[in-house]
């Protein structure tokens, strides 16, 4: 099981940025895929973006895409996601995820770090 601890939520303005961090620690493995999810109010958790150990390969969902960045630095087991253009659609809480491989579902979650966009 991987640990995951999220960081840098807040209050932002509309337009404005934030970068949110995720530390991992125990058990990870060269294979895993890191990945960014969110839940707003009353809404389903849906996927953001998703970064694989090498970041050859990066996916993100259709609403993010040209504003958010998703980043990882294995030397320091943190992922990273840089958020630009933030609009109030944005607000959620915003979790880190984690599986051992391209296949099955993420089994480690962090617990999670609030988004609050301003209009």
């Amino acid at each position: 099981q991987v640990q995951l601890v999220e960081s840098g939520g807040g209050l932002v303005q509309a337009g404005g940025s934030l970068r949110l961090s995720c530390a991992a620690s125990g058990r990870t493995f060269s294979t895993d895929v890191m990945a960014w999810f969110r839940q707003a109010p009353g809404k389903t958790r849906d996927f953001v973006a998703g970064i694989n150990w090498s970041g050859g390969s990066i996916t993100y969902a259709d609403s993010v895409k040209g504003r958010f960045t998703i980043s990882r630095d294995n030397d320091k087991n943190t992922v990273y996601l840089q958020m630009n253009s933030l609009k109030p659609e944005d607000t959620a809480v915003y979790y880190c995820a984690n599986k051992p491989g391209p296949w099955g579902s993420y089994n480690s979650w962090g617990q999670g770090t609030q988004v609050t966009v301003s209009s």
